[in-house]
């Protein structure tokens, strides 16, 4: 009987350790820096590796494949997945997560920011609004913890 509850729990406990969030590359927390300190940090750099903690704001409500994350000044990061190769549960938005991978200032065409409207769950007409590229810090991601 004790060897049973002893391997339930421990299913349990590896359940919950996934459903808490390692998704990606398993990562750990350690000398993560805040989101935003993030621009601060990369100056004039246009891409450097960093291991960053920041909080949800939304995520793409199709698959799970993109997240925004808050920054200073109610701007956001959005947040890919490296090769496609994970996505994240789409319930997270409120939640702290820690990234890992690529830090990147980019100008995003107005093709994906109209498919990024579009999985976020905007109506034609917002989607329709958008004409202009947008400079954006963006954040391809090898490994993401959700805490």
């Amino acid at each position: 009987m004790k060897k049973n509850i002893l391997v339930l729990l421990l299913i349990l406990t590896v359940f919950f350790a996934k459903a808490q969030g390692n998704f990606g590359k398993e990562i750990n927390e350690n000398k993560a820096i805040e989101a935003s300190a993030l621009p601060a940090k990369m100056g004039d750099k246009t891409e450097m590796a960093a291991k960053v903690s920041g909080t949800v704001e939304s995520v793409c409500q199709v698959k799970g494949c993109w997240m925004q994350v808050k920054l200073d000044n109610g701007e956001t990061m959005r947040v890919v997945f490296k090769d496609y190769a994970f996505f994240v549960p789409k319930d997270i938005a409120g939640k702290t997560v820690v990234f890992e991978g690529e830090a990147q200032k980019k100008t995003v065409p107005v093709e994906h920011l109209q498919h990024y409207a579009k999985d976020a769950g905007q109506s034609k007409e917002e989607i329709a609004k958008i004409k202009d590229p947008k400079d954006e810090l963006t954040f391809v991601a090898e490994g993401v913890i959700v805490k």
